[in-house]
């Protein structure tokens, strides 16, 4: 079984807590005011229980199923010292978990206490669970039944807990030491750790939390493998793919079944585990990975580039990292900055052209994207005009209204491998019906197809196939989708023939309900 929760953030570091999201739902994110070193987590107990923190009446318990929104705890750090475990617990409430002076474990006030602070250790038996011990008196929190307490001086597994993170499950992974983010080798069987910027598909990882088998993690690359302790990647999952978190001043650590830490070595900087302590090398954050497109003209079917320069010209016939960009929303605004892998940013010039020359986010490098229902999208640049490309191929902003001149069909290039939830949960099989209510989710091959579609293969290697009563995976022919960003964590899914949205029910279904956007389920990926 593999959880998670989405994390709802507009960019940059997931571990490191930078969100402009909220507490919107089931699995939704936290507040807009998180500092560096903060987690998002579920803690489950012996039991496979959550620490649970009900809406009304400020009670806490440990029965919680599933991580959701009252299952959510936010870890923040005591201190800067980055050799300090110390740490507070708040809930989705923003209340501070604390015990008071008869070891009665609270969640009530909204100003930290000194019975507020606990010591995180991890248990020696290899299981990864961490032990909470309270600062102020000296005890460890633990569940039996129900209740809560922390009267133990001595640990026994009521006083152990498993770490659920909360996070996005597809990520980036970088390294605190080498300051580089992890990538697929070109020979397919590694990951290497030295990318200067997490660009292209090669550097989306999905961490997989496995509840029944001892909540451990995996490590689930672009290519359907799974990072092995000894640093190849395998077919499936056994049990030398399955790793421990830990948590070290805000950073995290990644622990195998021996004992030893994953960490980058050698001049490759092979992701492989060798010493069991922990120093700069073994730590990582895990950062938000932001969506990255490529786009084709429907003038000449050419891919939009920036390989001749600083011009943006559309006239590649195949995608690189010179066609590949990113997508950087604006919250004031609504609109996007579109990102080169050189760091520089498309901006609308002096003569209404649009060059890939600064690195400045300046009103001209804001882009409102228009989604036109077959798989394209027109650009409307700052001056008020639409994109267009030229006979050349060079794009001008310049349209006043919007025709084939003016269309880009996009592909999502990062998104090889999809996970999908909505405020019921995940999208996963019922037998070969997909429902979107599920706690553990199941990854979606996504293949490209012509003019912006795309097709979704399931890991029984059917396709899906949509109608206006339900989804199932069990096609041998694959029906085309469209895939339209609407934020940069959600998206509109749209039938490509049908021309109709997904969207979904709170029992769990979801279907095609038609061409109206207002209708449609944005869903988190």
């Amino acid at each position: 079984m593999k959880l998670e929760v989405n994390i709802q953030s507009s960019s940059t570091d997931i571990m490191n807590g930078h969100s402009n999201g909220d507490m919107n739902g089931a699995g939704d994110i936290i507040t807009q005011n998180q500092q560096r070193g903060w987690w998002t987590i579920g803690l489950i107990n012996s039991r496979y229980r959550y620490l649970t923190a009900e809406t009304f009446g400020f009670k806490i318990n440990a029965n919680g199923t599933s991580l959701k929104k009252k299952q959510i705890w936010t870890l923040e750090p005591a201190s800067g010292n980055a050799n300090d475990s110390m740490i507070y617990l708040r809930s989705h409430l923003d209340k501070y978990l604390a015990v008071d002076s008869f070891g009665n474990v609270t969640c009530e006030s909204e100003e930290k206490e000194p019975g507020s602070k606990f010591h995180i250790s991890v248990s020696d038996d290899n299981s990864g669970r961490w032990a909470l011990r309270n600062v102020e008196r000296g005890y460890y929190l633990g569940s039996s039944a129900d209740k809560l307490a922390c009267t133990a001086k001595t640990l026994s597994d009521a006083e152990l807990w498993h770490v659920h993170l909360a996070a996005r499950p597809q990520v980036n992974l970088r390294s605190i030491g080498r300051k580089r983010f992890a990538h697929l080798s070109e020979s397919l069987d590694e990951i290497h750790v030295d990318a200067n910027v997490p660009w292209g598909e090669d550097t989306l990882f999905t961490l997989e939390f496995r509840v029944d088998e001892g909540g451990k993690y995996a490590l689930h690359t672009c290519n359907n493998k799974y990072l092995s302790a000894g640093g190849k990647l395998q077919e499936e999952c056994t049990s030398t793919c399955l790793f421990s978190a830990e948590y070290h001043a805000g950073a995290l650590a990644l622990r195998d079944g021996s004992g030893a830490y994953l960490a980058p070595i050698g001049s490759k900087a092979v992701l492989k585990t060798r010493s069991t302590a922990v120093t700069r090398d073994e730590l990582f954050s895990l950062e938000d990975s932001l969506p990255q497109a490529a786009f084709v003209a429907a003038l000449n079917d050419k891919y939009v580039s920036v390989k001749q320069g600083v011009d943006v010209t559309a006239n590649q016939d195949e995608i690189s990292s010179h066609e590949t960009f990113q997508l950087e929303f604006d919250w004031a605004t609504k609109r996007w900055y579109i990102r080169t892998m050189q760091d520089r940013y498309w901006t609308l010039e002096a003569g209404h052209g649009i060059q890939a020359s600064s690195d400045n986010k300046s009103s001209n490098a804001l882009f409102e994207l228009e989604w036109q229902g077959d798989g394209a999208v027109a650009f409307r640049a700052n001056n008020g005009k639409y994109l267009m490309t030229k006979r050349s191929g060079h794009l001008y902003a310049n349209a006043d209204t919007i025709d084939d001149n003016c269309k880009y069909y996009f592909y999502l290039i990062n998104r090889p491998i999809l996970v999908l939830k909505c405020e019921q949960g995940f999208v996963g099989p019922k037998g070969v019906r997909m429902e979107c209510n599920k706690a553990n989710y199941q990854t979606i091959q996504v293949i490209r197809g012509p003019k912006g579609a795309v097709y979704f293969k399931g890991q029984n290697g059917k396709y899906w196939y949509a109608d206006n009563e339900k989804v199932t995976c069990d096609s041998d022919t694959p029906q085309g989708f469209h895939l339209e960003l609407r934020e940069p964590t959600r998206l509109a899914i749209r039938a490509a023939a049908e021309k109709q949205y997904l969207a979904a029910a709170k029992n769990g279904n979801f279907r095609l309900v038609g061409p109206d956007l207002a209708h449609a389920t944005q869903w988190e990926y």
